[in-house]
């Protein structure tokens, strides 16, 4: 932009600064008014010429005429001499002193169409060497797109760019590529993170910039549609200039452009690896290293392992998938579930991590590569067990608490009142003593201080209410579980 310094240093204008605290504004164009309140026909960043026809005389008046021109923040007010005013008022001065208003002097022999005309001139200047900068900018772009590691070298070109840093985030905030460039230590901070996390819910439709005094961090989503596949951040000392603005736009599009081309490659190796996931859930672990050999998968499938199985809402598996993807683990998406193949001593990490992420997770087995279809199914199970208050459960644990841990509570319960209802207080109690000693009639005597006669009858009638002998192993186990799960007396 053509900034006030720029149209003062033009020599053949012969304009004095009388008070220019702020040379860098931008000038927008030039006005020219005679009128006491010229505010309401200003759209700031104007230079203002007057001769101070209707100002003849004021002193005290200054201050307001200068205040409602500071308002509209025009970029300066020139004050011609030689006519109404030989110079600049004191009034004047102090005014634009108070408000901090630039004050130019325009001698008697500048006209003031020479100032629109050349102001206009360095504008029509600037606006084409913009566009050429525009046009030499998105060539270093296009061309950094076209080179092998093209995300990293669109990133590298745009922080040369900005003069700052730049680099590629994941949807949840952590540092896929870079920082780059030579402020790169200044780039992340934990409100990026931040402004990552509150842009998520408007996909690609929000972008936002961080301002400080010394620096502004422009954060924004990448992708070509649906949910962002990342979000690129940037920083640049002062604000972001138009030139630098359109350097980020096309960057924006060019990244969403290889993101998409990668995507494709991605979308291609993760159905490899699911298959892969497949082939060891029925065993066929031979296959599935072969697969992943044969398309060079960086993922590695572990000699010892155990399977994890999550679920949960479709983005947070998503974001999961693409996060355990860059740590070079086999995982996949199958059958709408979110599958891990970890090494043991990695798995309990792996499935906090998850649950931390809002997922429900089930961890298999610890077992050899070829049982990986063991560990495959033991976290099925254990993930039908997993709920919001216990987002994770292990299949050690559901062995530790024995069958029960696998039938749901009401089911049992069900079963339970139907299996025995028709017994009393007193057969419940035999029965749990019979149970309990593996079928001694004597212990069960010695422990409820009955008659062994009286066990018998107990034990008959028992038998008579139970749809088989307690003889049969059957019904034994059945009958305990159903012990085990009868509702507990309100007391």
């Amino acid at each position: 932009m053509v900034s006030v310094g720029t149209v003062l240093a033009q020599i053949e204008l012969a304009l004095h600064a009388v008070h220019v605290p702020a040379p860098e504004l931008d000038v927008r164009w030039v006005a020219t008014s005679e009128l006491l309140d010229p505010a309401p026909f200003l759209e700031g960043g104007e230079i203002l010429l007057t001769t101070g026809l209707e100002t003849r005389g004021w002193r005290r008046e200054w201050a307001g005429y200068v205040g409602r021109l500071a308002d509209v923040r025009i970029a300066a007010l020139g004050i011609g001499t030689g006519l109404t005013h030989t110079k600049a008022p004191a009034g004047l001065i102090r005014a634009c002193e108070a408000r901090g208003l630039n004050l130019i002097e325009v001698p008697r022999g500048t006209p003031f169409v020479a100032i629109s005309r050349r102001t206009a001139q360095l504008l029509q200047q600037d606006e084409a060497d913009a566009a050429r900068e525009t046009l030499r900018i998105q060539r270093r772009l296009t061309s950094a797109a076209a080179k092998p590691d093209a995300t990293a070298a669109v990133i590298q070109t745009l922080a040369q760019i900005v003069g700052g840093a730049a680099c590629v985030l994941s949807t949840d905030g952590h540092a896929m590529l870079g920082p780059l460039g030579e402020r790169g230590d200044e780039l992340l901070t934990p409100d990026v993170v931040k402004e990552i996390r509150r842009l998520r819910d408007h996909r690609l439709r929000a972008a936002s910039a961080i301002s400080t005094k010394a620096a502004t961090t422009v954060v924004h989503p990448l992708g070509l549609g649906g949910r962002p596949s990342s979000y690129l951040a940037l920083m640049t000392p002062g604000r972001v200039s138009d030139r630098q603005r359109s350097a980020i736009t096309t960057a924006v599009a060019l990244l969403g452009l290889i993101g998409e081309q990668e995507r494709t490659s991605v979308d291609t190796r993760r159905q490899l690896r699911s298959r892969a996931i497949e082939l060891l859930s029925t065993g066929d672990s031979r296959t599935a290293q072969l697969i992943l050999h044969i398309e060079q998968q960086t993922a590695v499938i572990p000699a010892h392992l155990r399977i994890l199985r999550a679920t949960g809402a479709r983005d947070d598996v998503e974001d999961a998938l693409a996060t355990l993807e860059q740590q070079r683990l086999l995982v996949a998406d199958v059958a709408d579930e979110l599958c891990v193949v970890a090494q043991n001593g990695r798995a309990s990490s792996l499935a906090s991590s998850l649950a931390d992420t809002g997922l429900l997770v089930g961890v298999g087995e610890a077992v050899a590569l070829d049982a990986a279809a063991t560990s495959y199914a033991t976290a099925g199970h254990a993930l039908a067990q997993a709920t919001t208050s216990s987002r994770v459960v292990q299949w050690e644990r559901i062995v530790g608490e024995g069958p029960l841990s696998l039938i749901d509570p009401k089911r049992a319960e069900a079963f339970a009142t139907s299996f025995l209802g028709g017994l009393d207080d007193e057969q419940l109690e035999t029965l749990r003593s019979f149970l309990r000693h593996h079928g001694s009639r004597l212990k069960v005597a010695q422990e409820l201080g009955l008659h062994r006669n009286t066990v018998r009858n107990r034990l008959e009638a028992i038998e008579a209410a139970l749809p088989g002998s307690l003889d049969d192993p059957q019904i034994r186990v059945s009958a305990w579980i159903a012990l085990q799960s009868l509702p507990t007396p309100a007391e």
